[in-house]
């Protein structure tokens, strides 16, 4: 299993980096986890636009979701080849209904499913798509949100979408492999209940987890980022480290 980082800014996009997206390869399978704002052009450097197998959403913020707007229109309107066969897209629910009223313009209310075959998240569900095994937890956050733990041969992928401190995170990524989690927050500046982490939390979590690596992504551009790995490598004892575009992981 490979995940690259296509895009792990917080928030909204940085001079270095789009928001929210992550590519899971196995066995030339390719899962996407959440498209947020720049994030598609920057998917282009790392698979084609219609080489992707599985869409996995895990919340409805514009900086997770909201790419999926254009490629909506790249798989709607491609040229030459005609309309893409629907691609699963795994989401909340009403996230058909969501995209309809951001792109606000489509032909039809039904156009979205027309390219996009939408499957509704449950907590506690489990899903297979191609040959990954893919468990979801619901996530504190103010709108409905997943944290989703991917799995392939034995190894593990946990990343946590957006979260405040919760059981259910740190229980999703038990003694996962690699753990993909938000640090928004920088401790006693920003300790928020329900919203975010801080990057001492993130690291409780992964200790808390025995997690093996911890990655922390979703870093907004106010925030200094080194002061949240800093945080976070003082309760974490494993591998830490800072999401980056681009970087790419072998599990």
């Amino acid at each position: 299993m490979k995940l690259t980082v296509v895009g792990c800014s917080g928030s909204f996009p940085s001079a270095d980096s789009a928001c929210s997206s992550y590519l899971v390869e196995a066995d030339g399978y390719r899962l996407l986890l959440d498209l947020g704002n720049g994030a598609l052009g920057e998917l282009q450097k790392y698979c084609g636009l219609y080489d992707i197998d599985a869409v996995a959403l895990s919340h409805l913020h514009p900086d997770h979701f909201i790419d999926m707007c254009g490629y909506f229109v790249a798989r709607y309107y491609r040229p030459g080849s005609g309309r893409c066969a629907p691609v699963p897209v795994y989401g909340p629910a009403g996230t058909e209904e969501r995209l309809t009223t951001a792109y606000a313009d489509t032909p039809s209310e039904k156009s979205m499913s027309e390219v996009f075959d939408f499957h509704t998240l449950e907590s506690g569900g489990v899903f297979t798509v191609g040959p990954l095994t893919v468990r979801t937890a619901r996530m504190r956050h103010p709108v409905q949100t997943f944290g989703f733990r991917v799995e392939y041969e034995g190894r593990s992928l946990t990343y946590s979408g957006d979260s405040g401190p919760c059981r259910r995170l740190e229980e999703l990524a038990r003694d996962t492999d690699l753990f993909l989690c938000e640090a928004s927050f920088t401790d006693g500046r920003e300790n928020l209940p329900d919203v975010h982490l801080t990057g001492l939390e993130a690291g409780e979590c992964a200790r808390d987890a025995g997690a093996r690596r911890l990655v922390l992504t979703h870093v907004p551009p106010w925030t200094d980022a080194q002061v949240n790995l800093r945080d976070a490598k003082s309760v974490f004892g494993g591998p830490a480290e800072l999401a980056r575009p681009g970087a790419v992981y072998a599990l």
